[in-house]
């Protein structure tokens, strides 16, 4: 078992997580790695993104104050880019992809990165 999570939340981000749980409902993350705002984790209503077998489950993320895990999956092409490191999701101030939950929000998730030692 890994002792470094694959992938984790920021205070903010884990705080808009709550605020958006509460509109939505139980939520999920995909990022897909592809062009504009692909390459940024995108929100969802748990399961209104069809994953398949080209998508990676690369962690279920408890949220304090949430009642279920936020599941967070990526395609299978953009892990293999980015296997080697630990994700950082946080939120900034700014509009991202109009498809992700926190769009009306004015802000957008995006991921920063760290190096996972072999």
């Amino acid at each position: 078992m890994d002792l470094i999570p694959r992938v984790e939340l920021t205070p903010a981000a884990a705080e808009l997580v709550r605020r958006l749980r509460e509109i939505h409902g139980p939520l999920m993350f995909h990022q897909s790695g592809g062009c504009c705002d692909g390459s940024s984790p995108m929100c969802y209503p748990a399961g209104e993104f069809r994953t398949g077998n080209s998508d990676v489950l690369l962690a279920e993320l408890a949220v304090e104050g949430v009642d279920e895990p936020v599941g967070f999956w990526m395609s299978r092409n953009q892990y293999e880019v980015w296997s080697h490191t630990r994700l950082i999701v946080d939120v900034v101030a700014g509009r991202g992809s109009g498809f992700s939950l926190e769009a009306p929000e004015g802000v957008r998730f995006l991921i920063r990165s760290r190096v996972i030692e072999p």
